[in-house]
């Protein structure tokens, strides 16, 4: 079930209805008390049931889950017994969560391709991860997962709104939220809870999605790319992603909110950041957080003299690559940041002398040729783009790159503008690109405006338009490009 659907949002109208009137109920019958956490968590776990039932390929997606679910729920009680051969039993556990998720991802990049498995269940490396999160917070004693909370842990597995794509959640920010007593829902969370969700769908269905096309396109041209071409690819790509997967974390957090939860803030203007280290604190913040406690910290972290320093930072961009995809690109992808990191290291004394607006652009550039393999289906079609950023010839094919993006507003553009029809490509494309680098750069994400969100007409009537004006875009929408990862 796609976000971008009106199934999800009548799935998701009578999931707020359901569990709200619920907890209406619970809270005349006892105001003064929080309630059992069986008590709040098992009708939404029964949605987050529905949900991800409707989003897997039929039993064989579900198995390897259920699975995952009993191996790690065992462990966490065996771990909490106070009983001995934990350490036997956490790596255990772990290497389970692992070696199913390289079995369903990786099993065709390690073996060249003898052994493949067709399709991976929902979500499986944001589960895998959040599982192993889990398991290791409980072995090391950082979290205790409560008697009677079945049913919260597999809300927490499988909470709808983050199943899909995240933000990967540390159980420390999900658990405490069930035992919250039920309360009615304030109006500010309410329009809180639709400003972000407004603001993601547009995000995904009026920019990501009609970028998609134009990056589609420029692929399409193969050698004949020529270099402003290859330009307006390479950062229409950068402005994709970002707009897609952050577009993403609005809508599960507007989702949560109107369900009583708060999600932890996943992206924080990265575009705007200044090093390379500095866009890993503001990306997809909650992978860079698991990476940090669960993969750094426990090699030894900085902890360890300079040289193994380094080591362990190219091993968690490496992880991190090869996390996102099976295949070279995602490795050298990985690498990069990983090596552009132990760069920034080793000149940072003098890194702060140069001006902001320089380290920004190198910054910038930076991310964008980096993406470059985290998008190409190869390492030869990733050099292919790359040397017509630089050596293809003049010229820009406004046509040829504007096709198919925002279809029915380029045709209503050309019905209310005749003698300007040859311009309409042309301004689809900078409408698309001027938009998506003032959102892109905004100083604040939805997701923070939430924190301090106050409700008015004028930004009620913006989100109307924009949630009805994406409503009437889903036909042409497609799937949000992290749910492939």
């Amino acid at each position: 079930m796609s976000f971008q659907s009106l199934g999800f949002l009548v799935f998701l109208a009578a999931g707020v209805w359901v569990c709200r009137l619920l907890e209406g109920f619970r809270l005349r019958r006892s105001s003064a008390s929080a309630g059992s956490a069986a008590e709040n968590a098992l009708p939404l776990t029964l949605f987050s049931l529905f949900f991800y039932w409707q989003g897997c390929g039929g039993l064989p997606d579900l198995l390897p889950i259920g699975a995952d679910l009993l191996v790690t729920w065992s462990a966490v009680r065996y771990l909490q017994s106070g009983r001995e051969h934990r350490k036997p039993v956490f790596a255990l556990a772990a290497g389970w969560q692992i070696a199913v998720l390289l079995l369903y991802k990786y099993a065709a990049f390690f073996t060249g391709g003898r052994v493949a498995i067709a399709s991976s269940p929902l979500g499986l490396s944001f589960f895998t991860f959040q599982q192993l999160w889990l398991l290791k917070e409980v072995y090391g004693g950082g979290f205790t997962l409560e008697r009677g909370l079945g049913s919260g842990y597999v809300l927490y597995s499988l909470f709808f709104p983050t199943v899909v794509s995240g933000p990967i959640l540390k159980p420390q920010n999900f658990f405490p939220q069930l035992r919250q007593k039920p309360s009615r829902m304030e109006a500010g969370d309410f329009a809180a809870g639709l400003y972000a969700l407004s603001l993601g769908m547009a995000k995904k269905v009026l920019l990501a999605d009609p970028l998609g096309t134009v990056v589609s396109n420029g692929w399409g041209l193969g050698n004949s790319l020529t270099a402003p071409a290859a330009w307006v690819v390479i950062l229409g790509y950068t402005l994709q992603l970002y707009l897609d997967f952050s577009g993403y974390c609005d809508i599960a957090s507007g989702c949560a909110r109107l369900l009583g939860f708060r999600l932890p803030i996943n992206f924080d203007a990265p575009y705007r950041a200044l090093s390379v280290g500095e866009f890993w604190k503001r990306w997809h913040i909650t992978l860079t957080a698991f990476l940090r406690e669960c993969v750094y910290i426990p090699l030894g972290g900085s902890r360890r003299g300079t040289v193994r320093t380094y080591i362990n930072i190219l091993t968690v961009y490496l992880i991190s690559g090869l996390w996102h995809g099976a295949g070279w690109t995602f490795l050298v992808w990985g690498g990069l940041h990983g090596l552009a990191q132990v760069a920034e290291r080793l000149w940072d004394s003098r890194r702060e002398r140069v001006p902001r607006a320089l380290r920004w652009c190198w910054t910038f550039l930076f991310v964008n040729l980096a993406w470059v393999f985290f998008q190409a289906p190869s390492l030869p079609a990733a050099g292919m783009l790359l040397r017509s950023a630089v050596c293809g010839g003049p010229g820009l094919p406004l046509e040829a790159l504007a096709a198919g993006a925002l279809d029915s507003e380029a045709t209503a553009l050309r019905t209310l503008l005749p003698f300007a029809a040859k311009a309409v490509p042309g301004l689809v494309l900078a409408a698309l690109f001027t938009i998506g680098l003032a959102v892109s750069l905004r100083r604040q994400s939805a997701a923070r405006q939430m924190e301090n969100f106050r409700p008015s007409p004028g930004k009620a009537a913006a989100c109307g338009i924009l949630l009805a004006w994406s409503v009437l875009s889903f036909s042409s929408a497609a799937t949000f490009i992290y749910s492939n990862f």
